[in-house]
């Protein structure tokens, strides 16, 4: 947006308000360290696979319509350096019946299926499930697949068969207007299919969606795989009051399965030997079920870095009950952002303690970019309430639209949006270049 503006009539009005950031510059050593962030981040990304993922975010754009930001979220998952699998992947696929949009769906849930070999590994099975029986409709396929596409992913014929079955019953009895209960294939007693289908039709009894139940069906766990455990662990988890429609309650249920009583003791006793109540400890996992999997070093050690940095030992159980994930976050990554927000923006330590989620946010992508345009407003006193921090909370929680509106845009009569905007995106433009 800021080079569009830039070329043109407003190229004056631009220079007319340079002195916006000289001043903001000058005024605040912030602007050297946010220059230094970028420039690091940026030759740590390029020395990364970058090339990479650059072509397969700019595929994905390309071939899909999709956003760059879910493009480069898949890419994380999946990258490629050019176009022969991805295309023939595809192909493929559009052979078989699949339309566009159907593609885009399984893309984004399976991004893995773009590098599998289509025709030694995709073919075979797309023409066994099509040609069972001759039962098996295009649509029938093409919509099975797409609800459940790492079902493709199965090595296994019999497991492939088995779970296809089991998709196709869920999605037809769920199109009934009447709820129907299934019955678990006629597999052997103590099998791992019958196991693992006997498992997810108790899940979905209890209203898990689909996405979830699929998700848990094709997967390697072993915790849909057992069967006395697997209840008692259920039962556990409905009785901690965990919605079943979230993935939070798939989480919980995975630590209650894996861990023993023993086990769990013993991870509680570690907070609790930090000052923590079991309250407490219960509280953090019911928001965050994973605050049970670090170990003694790694709850002490982060601990220890919290109160380096000024917070008081009530202040953290305050953080941890609020924002449990904070507990899990580096040190490196606190201590960065925390002294960042009080010592170069000089926000008070209890505005940190009250929304510690402001500690998961993204230096390049949102704390440094809004910042900047905080301190140059500053500078200039053009804050309603002169030169005096806003609130830490309007200006990191809220969204990118609701930001702009606050402190960009209203400014529009006094020719500043484009100066605006430049420090806004400069943290994104380095981040992505």
């Amino acid at each position: 947006m800021y080079y569009m503006i830039l070329h043109g009539r407003r190229l004056i009005e631009l220079q007319k308000c340079r002195h916006l950031i000289l001043a903001a510059q000058n005024q605040n050593p912030f602007f050297a360290f946010s220059n230094s962030y970028s420039s690091t981040s940026a030759a740590a990304a390029v020395t990364h696979g970058r090339k990479g993922q650059n072509f397969t975010v700019s595929y994905l754009v390309d071939s899909f319509g999709f956003t760059t930001k879910l493009a480069e979220s898949i890419s994380k998952k999946v990258t490629f350096e050019d176009k022969r699998n991805p295309d023939s992947v595809l192909k493929l696929l559009k052979s078989h019946g699949f339309t566009d949009s159907q593609i885009s769906d399984i893309v984004t849930v399976y991004p893995q299926l773009l590098i599998a070999d289509a025709e030694k590994s995709l073919a075979p099975k797309l023409k066994s499930l099509q040609s069972r029986g001759g039962a098996t409709t295009t649509s029938e396929l093409t919509e099975i697949l797409t609800k459940a596409p790492k079902i493709l992913g199965i090595k296994k014929d019999k497991a492939l068969s088995v779970y296809y079955d089991f998709v196709k019953d869920v999605i037809e009895a769920d199109k009934s207007l009447e709820y129907k209960k299934l019955c678990p294939s006629s597999l052997p007693q103590g099998n791992t299919h019958e196991n693992k289908i006997r498992n997810i039709l108790a899940l979905r009894e209890l209203g898990m969606p689909q996405k979830l139940l699929f998700s848990m069906l094709t997967s390697g766990s072993q915790l849909v795989c057992g069967k006395e455990k697997f209840a008692e662990s259920l039962k556990k988890v409905v009785g901690m009051g965990f919605a079943p429609t979230s993935l939070k309650f798939v989480n919980a249920l995975r630590l209650v399965y894996g861990f023993t009583d023993k086990t769990t003791e013993g991870k509680i006793e570690i907070y609790k030997r930090l000052g923590f109540s079991v309250e407490d400890v219960w509280t953090a996992f019911k928001k965050w079920p994973s605050i049970l999997i670090y170990s003694e070093m790694k709850v002490t050690n982060s601990i220890e870095e919290f109160l380096a940095l000024g917070f008081s030992r009530d202040e953290l159980s305050t953080m941890v009950k609020r924002f449990p994930q904070c507990i899990g976050y580096s040190s490196e990554s606190v201590k960065k952002k925390t002294e960042f927000l009080v010592k170069k923006m000089n926000w008070p330590l209890k505005a940190v303690v009250s929304i510690p989620q402001v500690l998961g946010y993204s230096m390049e992508k949102r704390i440094v970019p809004r910042c900047s345009v905080i301190k140059a407003l500053m500078s200039q006193g053009l804050l309603g309430n002169g030169s005096e921090l806003p609130p830490l909370s309007s200006v990191l929680t809220s969204s990118d639209e609701k930001f702009l509106n606050l402190y960009v845009r209203k400014h529009d009569g006094k020719q500043l949006i484009p100066e605006l905007i430049f420090i806004f995106n400069r943290g994104r433009l380095s981040y992505n270049s």
